[in-house]
């Protein structure tokens, strides 16, 4: 019987990823919850056909802390990947956008606090991304404008030990990928 390792895959991309690019830092700079050596950027750049914003990760590789841009974060209880009532209110309104940008696509982030191992936070990450691309979707958007990756606890907004930190860092971020070609 041959045995085989199984990745789970958005882990793996996310593992070879940060082994080609280095970790976040995971120090606090004394006058601010951010890691050192981040500048906060507003990460909204004009696209060919309208906003463009790029990933966490990218943000991070450049040095610099993403903003949500057009598309807000929704936040999550500890250990949940269920959707609160004022989460549901942000994803209306963030599916009205879309409806009046029917020609972007976006990436759905789904990020974790410290606490737990990696394998688990970039589970529960999945979950939550996936939680909320079901809602946007059950309001109208299009599926296949919508896609998710999971960072678990490794792109912290926040590098504190509080839980005013730790609930910063349990989110979905929305980050506009791509404008899509005119048909």
């Amino acid at each position: 019987m041959v045995s085989r390792l199984i990745f789970p895959l958005p882990g793996f991309i996310f593992l070879v990823s940060l082994a080609l690019q280095g970790c976040a830092p995971t120090s606090i700079n004394s006058n601010d919850d951010s890691a050192p050596g981040l500048t906060r950027t507003s990460m909204i750049n004009p696209g060919e056909n309208g906003v463009q914003s790029g990933s966490s990760l990218e943000a991070m590789r450049r040095g610099q802390l993403a903003e949500s841009g057009p598309l807000k974060d929704v936040f999550y209880d500890f250990d949940h990947y269920n959707l609160r009532l004022e989460a549901r209110e942000t994803l209306k309104r963030n599916a009205e956008w879309l409806k009046a940008n029917p020609s972007v696509q976006v990436e759905i982030e789904g990020h974790a606090d410290e606490r737990g191992t990696n394998e688990y936070n970039l589970a529960l990450g999945a979950k939550r991304a996936h939680t909320s691309k079901d809602y946007l979707i059950s309001l109208g958007i299009s599926g296949n404008r919508l896609n998710t990756v999971s960072y678990g606890e490794e792109v912290s907004v926040c590098a504190g030990h509080s839980e005013e930190c730790w609930q910063k860092n349990r989110r979905a971020r929305f980050a506009v990928i791509a404008p899509r070609p005119a048909l």
